[in-house]
C-alpha cells in the first residue's frame, strides 16, 4: 500500500509549483543555447504555441489568448514573420482579416525548442525513483486537466451555461 503524504494546502502547493516553475525556466534557458535556432524568447514561444493550436488564428484572437495589447501583438507578429516562423495569409472568411499559420521553419523551431526542454527535464527526472516518477506524472496529468478546465472559456466546472447556479 502506498505511503500517504501529509495534506498540503493549495496555497503551499502553489508556492512549491512557483519555485519549480522558476527552476524550469533556468533549466530551459540553459538548454536553449544548444538548439539550432538559438534562444526563443518566452513571448515568441507562447505565440507560436497558440498559432500551432489554432492554425489560422487572427491577430486579435492571438492577442486575447496571450493577454496582450493589439500593438504588442502586431510587433510580435512582425518579428515572427521576419524570422520566417509564421506566415500571414488573407483570411478565407474576410479579406480584411489576416490569418496566422506556422511556417515549416516555425514548426521545426518549435519542435527543436520542445526537444531541448524535454532533454533538460529528462536529465533531472533520471535521478528520481520510479515510484516518485509515477506520482509526479499522475499529479501533473491532474494539474494539466484542471488548468485546461480553468483556462477554457465557458461556464466554470459545475455551472450550467448561462446560469450561476451550481449543479448538485
Amino acid at each position: 500500500m502506498p505511503q500517504s503524504l501529509p495534506f498540503r494546502s493549495a496555497e503551499h502547493v502553489a508556492q512549491v509549483a512557483c519555485r519549480v516553475s522558476e527552476l524550469l525556466d533556468v533549466l530551459w534557458g540553459r538548454g536553449q543555447e544548444a538548439t539550432p535556432a538559438g534562444p526563443l524568447p518566452p513571448s515568441q514561444f507562447r505565440a507560436l504555441t497558440v498559432i500551432e493550436e489554432q492554425q489560422g488564428v487572427n491577430q486579435r484572437a492571438l492577442g486575447e489568448a496571450l493577454g496582450s495589447r493589439p500593438s504588442s501583438v502586431s510587433r510580435l507578429c512582425d518579428r515572427l514573420e521576419a524570422a520566417g516562423l509564421v506566415e500571414r495569409l488573407t483570411s478565407a472568411t474576410s479579406r480584411r482579416e489576416v490569418d496566422l499559420r506556422l511556417s515549416r521553419r516555425g514548426a521545426a523551431v518549435l519542435d527543436d525548442f520542445r526537444a531541448s526542454r524535454a532533454r533538460e527535464i529528462e536529465a533531472v527526472l533520471r535521478s528520481m525513483s520510479p515510484a516518485h516518477l509515477r506520482t509526479l506524472a499522475e499529479g501533473l496529468e491532474q494539474f494539466q486537466d484542471a488548468a485546461a478546465a480553468h483556462i477554457a472559456p465557458g461556464p466554470a466546472p459545475g455551472e450550467a451555461a448561462g446560469s450561476s447556479e451550481a449543479i448538485a
